[in-house]
């Protein structure tokens, strides 16, 4: 779709709109006069009002306007935020008004819908108020809106349990037995790269040291530590038990509330690791099949059976002391409704403390999009979603917390869902952005965040595992920003 910008330059924000509401465009910003199909989103600033204007040229003319009073614009950051929404409504509007589809989420394009929400409570707003404004303000579906209350309540409860100085541990292992069709991260397959483990654990030990120096210093409080990847469980029982020593020596973990280990893939579980997690303080694990369904199991590119996940929650179970999750993901290519149905009974039979129902995202790079897998369509997603909503209120789980990823199947959600005692902190801190999140690992991604409606600083560390252990240097370094950044609030 051909897109021209006139007094602004909010490219994200119209390319995120475009993705919503037209999802198999892709932006191009010709030069010249306008001109053939095309969608232009001016931006106008007068003394008292701003207004954004959508002229959409699809075969016909549709408009589409929004606006805002400058009072409003109480700082230059507050006046790029409403800026950018006024431009994202007017494209809805014009959209709309040409016979698009409405999206579930309605206007939203962020990952975060539930800070919006609570945004609107902590104005003073009840409940029944904040959902009908954020129904009214950004066109969600009634559905949506009460799904997203529903985890809203638990990170308004998990804010009030952090203190000033609290933060979130990410420690990131790039490495999986195979890499999935659907997968985008920086994962190595240790088929490949067996000879880089050592030397990344050698790495990942100093750049803890590092870390664990700044926080001390500091006085943060680590609350939650969640291990990542990849699949960390990739690594050795000698080699787990070399990072989680490193942790408890580095950091202070006298407040930890939880520890999480992605043990995702059931052909790297062995009693042996297990055991070794379990006498460092490890209360979490996730065993993730993704789908009970061989046949779909093979599509995505594992080389294990629905059988392997029940053999190795066996072995979680019989070691014990862990609460387990399970992901699922709606709309695997050579899935369907029934067959999405049929996993997630299965599952529920399993009785897992905690169960993360994902949305297939058509992530860039991952080789569902370069083949062009065929996946099920947008009504068909959305129909595993509602009846996953259905079941699992039924057999008593609530969800806890809310997240939604570019180029997601039919723009829906992913959503954690848990059985009562069981909320994971972590999940709901990174996903609302509740604290600060010190990553470590290949391409660990740490997120200092301010409390003060200022902007939080991102860092990343390398994401493939050679650049990582050649970079080691820099990385632990960069730590530096850590202590540079809490000074900077104080």
């Amino acid at each position: 779709m051909k897109l021209y910008l006139k007094g602004h330059s909010y490219q994200y924000a119209v390319e995120q709109m475009l993705l919503t509401i037209f999802p198999g465009e892709r932006p191009v910003y010709p030069a010249g006069r306008p001109e053939g199909e095309r969608i232009e989103i001016s931006l106008h600033r007068a003394d008292k009002r701003t207004t954004a204007v959508c002229v959409l040229h699809r075969g016909e003319v549709f408009r589409g306007a929004a606006h805002a009073d400058n009072a409003r614009m109480s700082s230059e950051l507050e006046r790029e935020r409403i800026e950018q929404r006024l431009v994202k409504n007017a494209m809805y509007r014009a959209a709309l008004s040409s016979g698009a589809a409405r999206p579930a989420w309605g206007a939203l394009t962020g990952v975060r819908p539930g800070k919006l929400l609570a945004g609107l409570i902590k104005s003073g707003l009840d409940e029944n108020e904040a959902r009908e404004r954020f129904i009214a303000d950004y066109d969600v579906s009634p559905t949506r809106a009460s799904l997203c209350l529903d985890t809203t309540r638990h990170t308004l409860e998990a804010e009030r349990s952090l203190q000033e100085r609290d933060v979130c541990l990410y420690v990131g292992v790039p490495f999986c037995p195979t890499r999935c069709s659907y997968c985008s991260f920086v994962s190595q397959s240790v088929e490949k790269s067996m000879k880089l483990i050592a030397p990344f654990v050698d790495a990942l030990e100093q750049e803890i040291a590092a870390t664990g120096e700044q926080a001390r210093a500091l006085g943060l409080r680590p609350v939650a530590v969640y291990f990542g990847g990849g699949t960390p469980t990739t690594l050795s029982p000698q080699q787990l038990e070399r990072v989680c020593t490193a942790l408890e020596n580095s950091f202070d973990l006298g407040a930890l509330r939880e520890i999480t280990v992605e043990a995702g893939r059931p052909d790297t579980i062995t009693e042996e690791k297990l055991e070794v997690l379990r006498a460092h303080g490890v209360d979490r694990v996730s065993v993730n099949p993704q789908t009970m369904s061989d046949t779909v199991l093979e599509a995505i590119g594992r080389r294990h059976s629905a059988a392997d996940i029940l053999t190795a929650l066996e072995t979680v179970r019989r070691v014990g002391g862990f609460a387990v999750n399970m992901d699922l993901i709606a709309g695997l290519p050579a899935d369907s409704a029934a067959g999405f149905r049929s996993t997630l009974e299965q599952v529920l039979a399993l009785s897992p403390e905690n169960i993360t129902v994902h949305t297939l995202s058509l992530k860039k790079g991952s080789r569902i999009t370069t083949e062009g897998a065929a996946l099920p369509g947008a009504e068909e997603v959305g129909a595993m979603l509602d009846f996953a909503a259905e079941a699992l209120r039924g057999a008593d789980y609530e969800p806890y917390y809310l997240y939604r990823q570019k180029f997601m199947s039919g723009g829906f959600e992913n959503v954690g869902w848990t059985k009562k005692g069981f909320v994971n902190l972590y999940n709901i801190c990174i996903m609302e952005e509740l604290c600060s999140i010190l990553a470590m690992g290949g391409g660990g991604s740490t997120k200092l965040v301010r409390h003060d409606g200022g902007r939080n600083l991102r860092f990343i560390a390398p994401k493939y595992p050679l650049e990582y252990i050649g970079a080691i240097d820099s990385v632990c370094a960069a730590k530096e920003k850590i202590g540079s950044f809490y000074r900077r609030e104080d």
